[in-house]
């Protein structure tokens, strides 16, 4: 529970001011809830890519294949943990892309 001590030398700021802090304090809430960085491109991926996307991963090569076996185009990317993802790239149908990166690891493919 919060206590406030209103002091009678200080009154209370007027309504105008009020309000302008008010929003101030929503706008900095709603910046330190956004996400940034590799959270943000987390939050813009849609989600794991499906069984008919086909990667071939070497991971001590820091190599893999991206092949879309899917009837349609898809818009994928490759997720590597503590590095650079790719860009978002659309493929279609039967269509292949290489992505090798220099630090990190493999994490996923996922639609974007």
């Amino acid at each position: 529970m919060i206590h406030t001590h209103i002091d009678a030398a200080h009154p209370a700021a007027p309504t105008g001011r009020r309000t302008a802090l008010c929003i101030a304090v929503a706008a900095l809430a709603s910046l330190l809830a956004a996400p940034t960085g590799a959270h943000a491109s987390q939050a813009q991926a849609r989600g794991t890519a499906p069984a008919c996307v086909k990667r071939d991963v070497v991971k001590h090569e820091k190599y893999v294949k991206v092949t879309n076996g899917c009837d349609e185009a898809m818009h994928l990317k490759v997720v590597i943990d503590w590095g650079p993802d790719s860009r978002c790239l659309t493929y279609q149908p039967r269509e292949s892309w290489e992505w090798n990166w220099g630090r990190g690891s493999y994490g996923k493919v996922v639609t974007c």
